[in-house]
């Protein structure tokens, strides 16, 4: 292992994307959480832990892959270890100000290296305290909920733009491949793209197939910007929808909204859940609808941190993010919000995109271009 270096302060300043007083904020939590484990030191592996302590910067390279850095916090301070090949852009262009930075050969062994920088070479791992890092992770703070609330909406500016110029003809693989390239763009990354036209509704998860779009089609795309993720679904429709196709729109927006009314500060994600079986049930989708695909939850550095559960008793917070999802067949509805002290904040929006009010919040329709 070499010998650290610390990151150049006027550099960092203008390319790593943590903001200093955020960052001051999580390491006080870090270091809470040591304090409650009677230990001096944490080892940080994971994307979302990172890239959340780390206030955004990148550390990955294949979207598929392990990171490509390890990160000790200890009382001393922060110290980044990445391997040789990789430490020339992570100093350039994603270490945060205050964190010293190592490297091991390509073919060293990350972990370890940054775990022997511990004082006893033996520190917290993560998997010891998943629910704690969760819960410091909760409630964003003002910097990185402005830039939740960019990307976001960049996100919802792609769908508008792609799915404004699509027609029956459009194929699924090219719906996508226009919301990829509109995600790249706006320097994200997209985790998830998915797309189903007429003939493929049946599906939940979709991806994307040569078949044309034709009447009617769903897309989804989950976005990634110095670590937050964004997520959101739109439809597209060529006709006036049929009776039975518009009743299911507003009565899945209606469990949305009830679900909406049970995300309050102080309410336990399981009891959320419960209120979701509770909505299908009452707007007519059956008491099963639940479990035929997972109903979303907390939001922010994983694209749900976690999935809501009957299992999951995180109380909810201000200032945390969620992305609720509520899918019946043939039609779903989802938006990533944040919790404020004046209520649920839709921050996936885009004024081009039609809407109606559902329960006093402007809520989005099937597009009809």
């Amino acid at each position: 292992m070499t010998t650290p270096t610390q990151s150049t302060p006027a550099l960092a300043a203008l390319t790593a994307p943590g903001n200093a007083a955020d960052r001051a904020v999580k390491r006080r939590r870090v270091l809470d959480i040591l304090d409650a484990a009677g230990r001096d030191s944490l080892l940080l592996t994971s994307n979302t832990a990172l890239t959340w302590y780390l206030d955004g910067s990148r550390v990955h390279i294949s979207l598929a892959g392990d990171p490509i850095a390890a990160l000790l916090v200890d009382r001393s301070g922060d110290h980044l270890v990445t391997f040789n090949n990789e430490a020339g852009r992570i100093a350039a262009e994603e270490l945060p100000e205050g964190v010293s930075l190592d490297t091991v050969p390509w073919h060293g062994q990350l972990h370890a290296a940054a775990a022997g920088l511990a004082i006893d070479g033996d520190p917290l791992v993560e998997a010891a305290v998943t629910s704690e890092l969760r819960a410091a992770r909760q409630q964003l703070l003002p910097a990185e909920a402005a830039r939740y609330a960019s990307l976001s909406a960049d996100a919802a500016a792609a769908m508008t733009d792609v799915l404004t110029t699509a027609t029956p003809e459009t194929t699924e693989f090219q719906l996508v491949s226009e919301l990829a390239a509109r995600i790249v763009a706006a320097g994200a990354e997209p985790l998830v793209l998915l797309c189903n036209g007429t003939s493929r509704s049946d599906f939940r998860h979709p991806l994307a197939t040569h078949s044309p779009i034709g009447r009617r089609a769903m897309a989804v795309v989950c976005a990634r910007r110095n670590g937050l993720v964004a997520n959101v679904t739109r439809w597209v429709a060529f006709d006036a929808g049929t009776p039975r196709e518009l009743d299911a729109e507003a009565r899945i927006a209606a469990v949305e909204a009830d679900i909406f009314r049970a995300t309050v500060p102080g309410a336990r994600l399981n009891e959320v859940f419960t209120q979701i079986q509770q909505a299908y049930a009452r707007h007519g989708f059956g008491d099963d609808q639940w479990t035929l695909h997972h109903q979303g939850g907390p939001a922010g550095y994983a694209g749900r941190d976690p999935r809501v559960t009957a299992d999951v008793t995180d109380t909810i917070v201000l200032n945390q993010p969620f992305t609720w999802n509520p899918s019946g067949p043939a039609v779903k509805i989802e938006d990533t919000v944040l919790l404020t002290d004046s209520g649920l904040r839709v921050l996936t929006t885009d004024d081009r995109w039609p809407t109606t009010e559902v329960d006093g919040r402007r809520r989005p329709l099937t597009l009809r271009p």
